[in-house]
């Protein structure tokens, strides 16, 4: 198995450029976490060995092998240094226009898959995505995803392409262009490729393409999303009617949040929030507990969890009032995942416990 980027020739043209960009990447979030945010500490370097290049630009990472460019077509030119994203990414966040479109591949179309990883550990994750993995020749995703796969997924792929935080765009461009050169491609993420995921951005980006999702046979895999799994390790927070909501405002603006926030709130909801806390996104958080405390009591349960299913988990129920506080502190941050009780939910045998409505029906 190849687990570097070198000239790697997936039957498209392309126009580089050598604009170079450190990458003081993120540390992933936590299972199925946007991968917009670059705004924790340093990206560790892929310990699968795979070139942490993008194909627009060459970019210097921490780590100590060189990177080089793909030749796949995958991204649009950046020759401008200054359009080059902050965040490690190959090219502009704001990059609109694809680089090869479905006219420059002569070869039969492949296959592309979206298949969520789940949790992070092997065990999380479903059997239906592991043998999706393996039928991949070509794995493409975020540097810190890859690190999560199997040893054998790993051994058996052809190749394995990652990017650091913020190289989404470019990451699944580089995995379309891939199957449209005859390969048989997955893009992977953490969680559940619908959810925060990128499943919707390959539909949009195949389109733009002038391709068709039926051309490369386009399917998705799914795996066990973030409010559920960290759900499971506080009791069951979750079991009616519920929303989730991201603190990110990199692809949605804060006033929208803050407005659904308060919808959600006000309503019986249980609430899953993504993206918490981050050290450019203090605001957010703060006024997240804001308007929680302004519609719900404050001593809601609030299940607070922490990297789920990683060797730094923390798991906490505390009260409504105290999750301002919490941002100060380790415990809250991107690989956190916070679950707001409704109004009928408590702690008993410190477990969450959200009323279905049983109990308005049956005697036990």
């Amino acid at each position: 198995m190849s687990t570097d980027n070198t000239d790697s020739s997936c039957g498209a043209s392309e126009t580089q450029s050598t604009s170079e960009n450190t990458s003081d990447e993120a540390a992933s979030a936590s299972t199925d976490k946007p991968t917009t945010d670059a705004e924790t500490d340093t990206e560790t370097a892929s310990k699968r060995g795979a070139s942490e290049a993008s194909s627009a630009s060459e970019t210097t990472t921490t780590s100590t092998e060189a990177s080089s460019s793909s030749t796949c077509g995958a991204s649009s030119d950046s020759s401008d240094p200054a359009s080059s994203g902050s965040c490690g990414a190959s090219g502009s966040d704001d990059e609109k226009e694809v680089g090869a479109t479905v006219d420059d591949f002569d070869a039969e179309p492949g296959r592309l898959v979206a298949v969520g990883l789940g949790p992070g550990q092997p065990e999380g994750m479903t059997a239906k995505a592991r043998s999706a993995l393996m039928d991949a020749g070509h794995i493409v995703g975020y540097t810190t995803y890859v690190e999560l796969l199997p040893d054998e997924v790993v051994e058996a792929a052809e190749d394995i392409y990652n990017t650091p935080m913020c190289g989404e765009v470019s990451r699944t461009e580089e995995a379309i262009d891939r199957a449209l050169a005859g390969n048989s491609v997955a893009i992977i993420g953490s969680g559940d490729p619908n959810v925060y995921a990128l499943a919707g951005l390959a539909l949009e980006i195949v389109e733009s393409k002038g391709a068709t999702a039926s051309m490369l046979d386009f399917d998705v895999v799914p795996g066990v999303p973030a409010a559920q799994s960290c759900a499971a390790r506080v009791g069951a927070p979750l079991v009616n009617d519920t929303v989730s909501i991201s603190l990110s405002d990199h692809l949605t603006d804060m006033p929208t949040i803050e407005s659904r926030l308060h919808a959600a709130a006000k309503e019986g909801f249980t609430i899953s929030i993504y993206n918490p806390w981050s050290r450019k996104r203090r605001d957010n958080y703060e006024k997240c507990c804001e308007i929680l405390l302004e519609h719900r009591d404050p001593g809601t349960p609030v299940g607070v969890v922490h990297a789920a299913g990683r060797e730094d988990e923390q798991v906490e129920i505390v009260e409504l009032a105290e999750l301002p506080d919490l941002g100060e502190t380790d415990l809250v941050d991107m690989t956190t995942t916070l679950l707001v009780g409704n109004e009928d939910t408590y702690v008993w045998d410190d477990r969450m416990v959200t009323p279905r409505g049983y109990e308005t029906k049956y005697d036990y």
